[in-house]
């Protein structure tokens, strides 16, 4: 009996080891999270990286990201040894980071956003009863950026607007609230933007080109008082019914709230009929950052979440216009009618600020 007992006892611990070691494997081949990548990113994609959809996809090609947010242009004065990459919102700001850093081969551009204009209906309206705005469908128009620039230069209110007089949330100056150039991408373009048009069509090259359009682009900025370091405070404030009519953020701020079906209450997406697409660039300062920005560029399900969060992705007009195609009513899918500002080098466009924050 004795005997019978061990062989029993014997046979079933070689069975809990054989199936310890199968479990073993089997984890091995569905393993998390294996190395931990820690980076800065710009706020606007603050929510695609803590998406659990996203940290799932990531853990599963053996990445965890642990990232702080900061505005683009201000990613440059931060200490960022230890960090395995930064990802601002757009090019300038990350070519200045790939020459203080020295960056061998350059940064990735997983995807990108256009500017657009965020507008209560009201204010829409009434910018299109003037000449400033088309309205193309009912909730998304075009911003006529010639009008509006003009209408900066004469500082005109909202009560001198026909039609503005039947909305008593209008009033005061009529302009569109940006973030700090200094520190911020979408601020910096905002004013690239503003500069190509005020000139002429001419991309700023020069200390002279910058001091033509200096003064409109300080009125600007200086009819908006204290501004925000990131997009993102500003389009919540917005969404939330309080502060200005008119804001600037990046498509995919209002693609992503629309995406999941969130009331938007009465927003209309204004495109500027001049702007800049935001390229959100990967900068890898180690191997595990490149190897990030390599995974956002390729993987078939991040891509597909990057939609899911509004991103276009770079090379793959599909993917948002699918995603996307119940969306219309809001979004400018092919960018018809919209022209792309040529964006100046990092040193200009820090001039521009500069001189529009004076």
């Amino acid at each position: 009996m004795r005997r019978i007992v061990g062989i029993v006892l014997a046979v079933l611990l070689i069975g809990g080891v054989a199936a310890a070691v199968v479990a073993g494997r089997q984890n091995q081949g569905t393993s998390t999270a294996t190395k931990t990548v820690r980076g800065v990113i710009g706020s606007e994609k603050a929510e695609f990286f803590s998406d659990p959809e996203v940290v799932k996809a990531l853990a599963a090609k053996g990445f965890t990201v642990k990232a702080e947010t900061s505005g683009s242009w201000a990613m440059e004065d931060l200490l960022l040894d230890g960090s395995d990459f930064a990802f601002p919102a757009s090019k300038a700001p990350a070519d200045g980071l790939v020459k203080k850093y020295k960056v061998q081969g350059g940064p990735l551009r997983p995807f990108y956003s256009p500017l657009v204009v965020v507008a209560h209906r009201s204010a829409a309206e009434v910018l299109a009863g003037n000449g400033l705005a088309v309205l193309d469908a009912k909730s998304r128009g075009t911003l006529r950026m010639d009008a509006y620039l003009d209408a900066a230069r004469a500082k005109r209110t909202w009560q001198q607007l026909k039609g503005a007089s039947d909305h008593t949330e209008l009033t005061g100056t009529v302009f569109v609230t940006s973030t700090d150039p200094l520190a911020s991408s979408s601020g910096a373009l905002y004013l690239a933007a503003a500069s190509y048009v005020a000139d002429g069509g001419q991309v700023a090259v020069d200390d002279a080109a910058v001091a033509r359009t200096a003064p409109l682009l300080k009125r600007l900025i200086s009819v908006q008082g204290a501004q925000q370091p990131g997009s993102d405070a500003p389009f919540r404030d917005f969404i939330s019914g309080v502060g200005n009519p008119l804001v600037l953020v990046y498509e995919s701020q209002v693609a992503s709230l629309l995406l999941r079906g969130e009331d938007t209450g009465d927003l209309v997406v204004l495109y500027p009929d001049t702007t800049v697409s935001s390229d959100h660039t990967l900068v890898p300062l180690t191997g595990n950052g490149r190897a990030l920005g390599e995974l956002l560029s390729t993987d078939t399900r991040l891509r597909e979440l990057a939609v899911r969060h509004g991103f276009r992705p770079q090379g793959a007009a599909a993917e948002f216009t699918a995603a996307t195609a119940s969306l219309t009513a809001y979004l400018n899918q092919t960018l018809t009618g919209v022209r792309q500002a040529p964006v100046p080098t990092t040193e200009v466009l820090h001039a521009m600020a500069r001189r529009a924050r004076s």
